[in-house]
């Protein structure tokens, strides 16, 4: 890897073991794995009461997914401008006000009864929910020196999975014993209480009372970042930054076909009911947990064993998008258990895949910005699985081996995404930031 640039300039001295410091900074990626569970269970519920709402509302594949669409529509708007937002306005008080924000919308949704009404809902949801990853992302940057960075986003990404995980285990006891409203009302009010625990633990290392000099010394081990305000003009100038648009544009709308479509296609497939559908649910989401914490114990692991960062990252999202490839087989098997297996394995592959890709930008930009590329490349993200949401349902209303041809796409795209990556970037190289940015 490359050090020429002035945001990542060598360290005069060895920097201080992390057996020195404290362990404050994992409480605070503990506050960040509950975060982004809630915010899973929020959106996984929708696709949770897929069948229970298609059959009570009379709506179709096209009016699911239009639905859908509005969610992820606003949830690109969001995450383009909450990333500058954390940028300007800080964490501690940008997260909240997202949290917040998602929370009654996500309780608002068992209110409305028609399309409209819920695209409304799933918008404002959607806008909210956009901060949730360039937070997050920002708060490893500062948190974390960049040995341990894969590995924290690894542990807190995987609260999405877990988040997906819940969502199936609460969901339908909820709406069984409660009815379908009930199950928006309860989930959208867990961030009102993780909104306690936020605003009474999270600080800057800098000003967190808790956190001890040397710990503080560990955290700030990297080189300082250089102190200029950077422009959105200025970023896209970047192909670092590219190489991240690009590889969530080709993974997340993957990764939301599995939120969303996943019980539908396991219901009209094989049979999985909202009675049954916990336990394939949990197979898939607890795989993606621990492909997410697994993907970054990986990477950091070839680093210790004196891998280049260039070579730690590519390998490990390469061996992650081919464990994606078998996922078409889903919609051939006639048995649900081994569909289930496969959709496992590739949700598994795509958190492993995600946790070193949101990496790759803190490993090649500067602190002050990573929100707002994490942004943009959420907000291009969310435009393409829009488009990617409203064909699926076409498809699926359409065509008789409509998930074969989604599972198909989903099988190829991780490795284009790869090579497209590497093509961009073949070296993990630190933005040269103009000094008049």
């Amino acid at each position: 890897m490359l050090a020429t640039a002035p945001v990542d300039a060598p360290n005069e001295t060895a920097p201080p073991s992390a057996a020195s410091g404290g362990n404050v900074r994992w409480k605070i990626c503990a506050l960040l794995f509950f975060a982004a569970m809630i915010n899973y269970v929020d959106r996984a519920v929708f696709g949770i009461l897929k069948p229970t709402l298609m059959n009570e509302l009379k709506w179709d594949e096209e009016i699911f997914a239009n639905v859908t669409a509005s969610f992820t529509f606003a949830y690109a708007l969001g995450y383009g401008f909450a990333g500058r937002a954390m940028d300007l306005l800080g964490v501690r008080v940008g997260y909240a006000l997202c949290v917040a924000a998602w929370s009654a919308a996500a309780m608002g949704n068992g209110l409305v009864r028609t399309a409209l009404g819920f695209s409304f809902m799933r918008g404002a949801l959607g806008l909210a929910e956009g901060g949730n990853f360039p937070a997050a992302i920002k708060s490893v940057s500062q948190w974390f020196p960049k040995r341990e960075r894969a590995l924290a986003t690894g542990i807190f990404n995987s609260g999405s999975s877990v988040g997906a995980l819940v969502a199936p285990m609460m969901v339908p006891w909820i709406t069984e014993n409660y009815g379908w409203p009930a199950a928006f009302y309860a989930t959208g009010f867990l961030g009102f209480i993780w909104l306690i625990f936020w605003w009474k633990w999270y600080e800057s290392p800098e000003r967190h009372l808790s956190v001890s000099a040397s710990e503080l010394a560990y955290i700030q081990s990297d080189p300082i970042d250089p102190p200029q305000a950077i422009s959105w003009l200025e970023l896209l100038r970047h192909r670092q930054v590219w190489a991240f648009i690009v590889g969530m544009s080709l993974s997340s709308p993957i990764w939301w076909f599995y939120l969303y479509w996943a019980a539908g296609f396991l219901y009209e497939r094989f049979g999985f009911d909202l009675k049954n559908i916990g336990p394939p649910l949990v197979v898939i989401y607890v795989s993606a947990d621990v492909g997410s914490i697994a993907g970054g114990w990986l990477s950091g692991w070839l680093l210790k064993r004196g891998w280049s960062l260039n070579a730690a990252r590519k390998i490990t999202l390469l061996v992650c998008a081919l464990c994606v490839v078998p996922v078409f087989g889903a919609a051939l098997v006639t048995n649900g258990w081994i569909a289930v297996a496969l959709i496992a394995l590739a949700a598994a592959a795509h958190q492993g895949f995600s946790a070193n890709l949101y990496t790759l930008v803190s490993d090649m930009a500067p602190r002050k910005v990573v929100s707002s590329i994490v942004g943009l490349g959420g907000m291009s993200a969310g435009f393409v699985g829009m488009g990617f949401q409203i064909g699926t349902g076409y498809v699926l209303e359409h065509w008789k081996s409509g998930y074969l041809a989604i599972l198909g796409v989903a099988s190829v795209s991780y490795l284009v995404n790869v090579l497209i990556i590497h093509l961009l970037v073949p070296r993990l190289e630190p933005m040269r930031i103009n000094s008049d940015a």
